[in-house]
């Protein structure tokens, strides 16, 4: 079964939603109303990403910001990083080649999320999963969810990653 997110549902054992090749909001939006939580906006890409109050925003150092960091939000176990980096108009297909040349990278599948193409891989002695979009500004949007193995995060990773 081909699917951009079944992977990150598998490893983070949710059991409340189950996604077929497109992942959608919609399609998880009453589930995450049951958590506390709220949308974040981020101005440099006029982007909402839903994150749990569990989790608290960081405030970002001038070299997070080089790196392309938007946002980092985080408890004592684990965290959601935004990254949003000049790419030079590497399209998403280029984007995975590269990935596919990291030894770390793994499990990198193509799909949907919100009718958006997107690729989404693991990086697995970090225990965390991505989820990377291309922009028309030639940017690449990701996020990253982690410590997968925290039971608090990996049951509303893919309410994270659908929103």
């Amino acid at each position: 079964m081909k699917k951009l997110v079944v992977l990150i549902l598998a490893l983070c054992m949710l059991g409340s939603a189950a996604f077929a090749a497109d992942l959608n909001w919609s399609d998880v939006e009453e589930a995450a109303s049951q958590i506390a939580g709220e949308f974040k906006t981020f101005d440099e890409i006029s982007v909402k990403i839903w994150i749990p109050d569990t989790l608290q925003a960081v405030e970002l150092s001038d070299d997070d910001r080089e790196n392309g960091y938007i946002g980092y939000f985080a408890d004592e176990n684990s965290a959601v990083a935004v990254q949003y980096v000049d790419m030079n108009g590497m399209s998403l297909e280029e984007y995975e080649a590269a990935l596919k040349k990291d030894a770390e990278v793994s499990e990198i599948e193509a799909g949907t999320v919100n009718g958006l193409p997107a690729l989404s891989y693991m990086l697995k002695e970090k225990d965390v999963a991505c989820v990377a979009f291309t922009t028309e500004m030639g940017y690449i949007l990701e996020v990253t969810c982690g410590k997968l193995s925290d039971e608090n995060l990996s049951s509303v990773v893919a309410y994270i990653v659908s929103s």
